[in-house]
């Protein structure tokens, strides 16, 4: 299987063009970091190809990683406890190569030549209760919902000093 740069460049431009395709990324993002996926290695790398698609129930992201830099297994099984579906797949990116002389084109045309590089192709389909359930910016405790901003700001304004005189003094 071959992945060309250009899906992956018209998939970017999609994304980019709706405000849902977004925000749904960003909510899938969220989750990847809230499950701590990104302590395993080479999470960070990955570069979405593919994605995000909608189904009924579920959400589903594309990512790519160089072969040399496969990302950790480890993460994805993180991710099958939650209901979410891990495939990884080995294929070729086509991307052109840089021009620097007529030799660089295809024979008889004005196309640059094709570079083939190996990636790993990892698939997550996430159900879209899990988006929802962990919020933005927010964490539930005990029925009662807390902005975490509220806390950067008490923490920013030296509010929690205060706290912990208290303690020291009880």
């Amino acid at each position: 299987m071959t992945t060309p740069i250009a899906d992956i460049i018209a998939n970017t431009k999609e994304i980019y063009m709706t405000d849902s395709s977004l925000e749904s990324l960003m909510d899938f993002e969220r989750v990847l970091d809230e499950l701590d996926v990104y302590a395993f290695a080479n999470w960070k790398k990955g570069e979405l190809i593919a994605g995000p698609q909608y189904e009924k129930y579920f959400v589903s992201c594309t990512f790519m990683w160089p072969l040399k830099k496969m990302p950790d297994p480890r993460g994805g099984e993180r991710l099958l406890n939650y209901d979410c579906e891990v495939t990884y797949q080995k294929s070729i990116l086509e991307s052109p190569v840089e021009v620097k002389d007529q030799g660089d084109f295809e024979a008889g045309s004005k196309m640059p030549k094709l570079k083939k590089t190996p990636i790993w192709i990892v698939s997550i389909t996430m159900p879209k209760e899990l988006m929802r359930d962990i919020k933005q910016g927010s964490l539930e405790l005990e029925g009662a919902t807390i902005d975490l901003e509220d806390i950067d700001k008490a923490y920013e304004q030296g509010e929690d000093n205060d706290v912990f005189k208290d303690e020291e003094n009880a």
